[in-house]
């Protein structure tokens, strides 16, 4: 049975390696291993190894500490605990993100193009989805 850790950590090998619009066989490539062996770090169904962790967070240039970034909620999910992740509100009435937000596709467009924009836009479509979400 795959942990939830690694599991954790193959969802945030895909993440990063979609939001940087990188293939499996382009990251496979970099790092000089098959793209099958991507697949399965991202499935959880193999564990990545320290050095090839290290191999991963230096081609998708994000610190090793990327890939456990999160992980308190999984842990917490592991013990019984619930971390108000998921959707859910906060205490303060606030709402989170699912915490699998970046596994959509839109999404990853969305952040892309809002990327590519200058500073004044990206601004002002900032405020405008604040307005749309009664957020303020």
């Amino acid at each position: 049975m795959t942990h939830p850790i690694d599991l954790h950590v193959g969802q945030r090998l895909r993440q990063r390696r979609r939001l940087l619009g990188l293939t499996q066989q382009k990251l496979a490539d970099a790092v000089f291993i098959r793209f099958q062996q991507i697949q399965k770090y991202e499935s959880g169904a193999n564990r990545i190894s320290a050095s090839r962790l290290w191999a991963l967070a230096n081609a998708l240039d994000v610190p090793v500490s990327f890939f456990f970034e999160g992980a308190e909620e999984t842990s917490s999910h592991i013990n019984g605990v619930n971390g108000g992740v998921n959707g859910t509100a906060n205490g303060n009435g606030a709402m989170h993100a699912p915490a699998d937000v970046f596994q959509n596709k839109d999404t990853i467009d969305l952040v892309r193009a809002y990327y590519r924009l200058n500073e004044e836009p990206r601004r002002r479509l900032l405020d405008l989805a604040k307005a749309m979400s009664s957020e303020h």
